[in-house]
């Protein structure tokens, strides 16, 4: 397998997601209706009413200096098995089931060593929560703050208790940004996506680095809301953040991996792209 990237996505199998958990269908993903467990709606009841501009900036300047801890990959995957994604309806596994699920459907599908490792690391930037974040500041959908909020976010009704709402800059469709500035220019609002993006990005090829950025940024990869803020490297890279979701999404079950015999080979693999330890 190449561990390049693929000269375009079109290379990519598109009905890759038919492979997965026949038994569940696409529509009973993501399910936010009457039947959502009650956690997953006070997770984004919290998560709404508290990702504000100032939060924002503040989170920002007190975890991307990576001054945290230094920890190799695996090291700070076995860390995370501790946490339960409480805004999560489809699963309630432990996150190094969920990553290698997703690593494992990737490699079952041949996907180059760069994209099977983007899978198995996507989620680690939870360790935020190990650290003392709440779970409304780690997990969850992602959104831009400082302009309005679509109607595409789940529960856009929690945000009405956002403090954000008084505020008429923030209020329009592009608030405190240019049309077409590019979304490394925008804030979404904080969690695990950004802050692994930062620890992982000098590793990774560019694509790798749109899929862990982006991944819960799904009013955009999946809704097609704020295009109005995207350029045009935006929209070509996107393109990858949807070839990842499906992964992401669709492999998860209820039967855990094993960990213990899958270890050697993605220890052999992050070796390939990262150094023993990483700043975080």
């Amino acid at each position: 397998m190449s561990s390049q990237p693929f000269s375009h996505p079109d290379e990519w199998d598109d009905s890759v997601r038919e492979r997965y958990n026949p038994n569940r269908k696409p529509e009973e993903f993501r399910d936010y209706g009457e039947t959502v467990h009650p956690r997953v709606k006070e997770f984004y009841r919290l998560n709404h009413a508290q990702q504000t501009v100032d939060f924002n900036r503040e989170a920002r300047r007190k975890w991307l200096n990576l001054d945290h801890a230094e920890m190799g990959i695996w090291a700070m995957m076995e860390e995370l098995n501790k946490l339960v994604d409480d805004s999560d309806p489809d699963t309630d596994l432990s996150q190094i089931d969920h990553n290698l699920q997703t690593a494992e459907a990737m490699r079952r599908d041949g996907a180059p060593r760069w994209m099977q490792l983007t899978g198995l690391i996507h989620d680690l930037g939870k360790v935020l929560w190990l650290w003392g974040e709440p779970q409304w500041a780690v997990v969850g959908d992602t959104f831009p703050v400082g302009c309005a909020w679509s109607e595409k976010i789940v529960f856009p009704e929690f945000f009405a208790a956002n403090p954000d709402a008084q505020v008429p800059e923030y209020q329009t469709e592009n608030g405190i940004y240019e049309p077409g500035t590019g979304l490394d220019g925008v804030m979404l609002s904080w969690g695990h996506d950004e802050y692994l993006y930062h620890v992982t990005k000098e590793y990774l090829p560019e694509e790798a680095q749109y899929m862990i950025r982006y991944h819960s940024f799904y009013p955009g990869h999946r809704e097609g809301a704020y295009k109005h803020l995207m350029n045009g490297r935006d929209v070509e890279m996107f393109e990858w953040v949807r070839k990842f979701n499906p992964y992401d999404l669709y492999s998860k079950a209820d039967s855990a991996p094993d960990a213990r015999l899958l270890r050697p080979y993605y220890e052999e693999l992050i070796a390939e792209y990262f150094p023993d330890k990483l700043r975080w």
